[in-house]
């Protein structure tokens, strides 16, 4: 270990090694901890999960919630009789009599209301209105979610998959490569990279933290790739490490990066990590944007931002 590496005690991760598991940050940058203590209902916010899921979830479950319902109705529909449904066939079978009460129902739902078939009676009415009222507001909660997935400020910004230590000027580097990969324009980007290795003080292992210096750690625009470089000088707390030290030591490399979108004209944020064991020694990125034929563009290859080929370090 680096002397000289001064750390940090602000990051807001345990410093006690024995109390935590894994890495601190997820690949997705999501952090790493699962809450207990209290009851489900209340550790969880159901507009954060339907706003973050993944969108063939969050259509899935809009489908089998309206299913659902319709189902529910319709199984009322028809415990309080068919015969309190004006329009239905009669002399159909049982399960043709359900089909038209769930299609009725479907139409009360959504207030189509195409007039074929109608309520008769207190109970019938009493629950089409019903239908009707929690029809409007379940659309209305569905429109909301829909426009927060869409409106919600979002970096589109891909990391390599892995770190690496790469030959750097007279010396290395620690680099990681960061990409948009959507049409947006990205201004005044910031990064800021921290490093936690479990350190044995005392005959206990205890968490460390070190920002480490990047080369750069502001650009104004980001439109292509971004190699985030930390310089592995004298005063780094990676000077001295081997591949070896690497491999054996408990370690994370925690990325923060902002943005200012001008599109939702707002900033965006975004994190990720890579532990050492995800930690490539000895390579360098393949470039990833070329010219193209008659020289008027810049093609990004978003296909290449994990390419990198072996080098040796002296």
């Amino acid at each position: 270990m680096n002397p000289k590496g001064e750390s940090q005690q602000n990051t807001g991760f345990g410093t006690n090694a024995n109390n935590y598991g894994g890495r601190f940050i997820n690949k997705d940058g999501t952090a790493n901890v699962v809450k207990s203590g209290m009851f489900f209902w209340s550790r969880i916010s159901w507009y954060h999960t339907m706003i973050d899921m993944p969108r063939w979830r969050f259509l899935s479950i809009l489908l089998l919630f309206y299913i659902a319902m319709n189902l529910i109705f319709a199984l009322l529909y028809y415990a309080i009789g068919i015969e309190h449904l004006n329009g239905i066939d009669a002399g159909g079978s049982d399960w043709g009599k359900f089909g038209q009460a769930y299609f009725f129902s479907a139409q009360t739902f959504t207030t189509v209301g195409y007039g074929h078939i109608s309520p008769e009676g207190f109970l019938s009415s009493l629950l089409a209105a019903a239908e009707a009222l929690i029809g409007l507001l379940s659309f209305a909660i569905a429109t909301g979610l829909f426009f927060g997935r869409f409106s919600k400020p979002t970096a589109f910004l891909k990391f390599s998959h892995n770190a690496i230590i790469a030959p750097y000027k007279e010396g290395t580097g620690l680099m990681m490569r960061v990409t948009p990969f959507k049409n947006t324009n990205l201004t005044d980007a910031f990064a800021k990279v921290t490093i936690r290795m479990s350190i044995k003080e005392n005959g206990v292992y205890i968490n460390k933290f070190f920002a480490l210096d990047l080369e750069l750690e502001r650009i104004n625009v980001l439109t292509l790739s971004w190699t985030l470089v930390h310089p592995i000088t004298e005063s780094s707390p990676l000077y001295g490490f081997t591949e070896e030290d690497f491999k054996s030591t408990n370690g994370e490399i925690i990325v923060f990066l902002t943005a200012f979108d001008d599109m939702f004209s707002n900033t965006v944020a975004t994190r990720t990590s890579y532990t050492f064991n995800e930690l490539i020694y000895g390579a360098k990125f393949e470039p990833m944007y070329t010219r193209n034929e008659d020289n008027s563009k810049t093609i990004l290859h978003l296909d290449l931002l994990n390419t990198i080929k072996r080098v040796s370090l002296k």
